[in-house]
């Protein structure tokens, strides 16, 4: 059973995440501004996106191949300073349509925010969006960064696709 992962990210911590999965199950790695990043050649994809301006990287590239996502299994991985909550889960169904999310687990990751690699422009929002949010600690965490990138936050997508790997196995033998 043919997988890979397909990843849109912005400053880093999306890319990493990919690769770690990749190391870990030997699925192979796309970039979506990759040309030969076709999800139609694979059974089973792994889709992880930033999550910029409370929306995913990636909703723009699965809207235009939401023909190429229909029917294949799929997992896709969201990375942010928010940890898993009522809040994320919005802005990941404000981002894709509702019928391809209903055919996904979805699975948070805490990324990673240096400001020296964001443009000024969004330390702008992020300095005026943390005088306006009611959690001291995300509220600093806005203004100065943050680093919540965790090599072992991976094992539940490891351990999710090693099952389906395994469970494909044993209907294709």
């Amino acid at each position: 059973m043919r997988g890979a992962i397909f990843f849109s990210g912005n400053y880093g911590s999306t890319e990493q995440y990919a690769k770690w999965i990749s190391e870990a199950t030997g699925l192979p790695i796309f970039d979506i501004k990759d040309t030969n990043a076709d999800p139609s050649k694979y059974e089973f994809l792994i889709l992880g996106s930033s999550i910029i301006y409370f929306r995913l990287t990636i909703r723009e590239w699965a809207k235009a191949n939401l023909d190429k996502l229909e029917g294949r299994s799929k997992l896709i991985f969201s990375v942010s300073g928010a940890g898993a909550s009522a809040k994320l889960n919005r802005w990941v169904e404000a981002s894709l349509p509702s019928g391809l999310l209903s055919q996904m687990e979805h699975m948070p990751l805490r990324g990673k925010l240096d400001h020296t690699k964001v443009s000024r422009w969004l330390r702008i929002i992020l300095w005026i969006g943390s005088l306006f949010n009611p959690d001291p600690q995300a509220s600093k965490e806005e203004r100065r960064g943050f680093d919540y990138m965790d090599k072992s936050s991976i094992e539940p997508i490891v351990k999710m696709i090693q099952r389906y790997q395994a469970t494909q196995g044993q209907l294709n033998a």
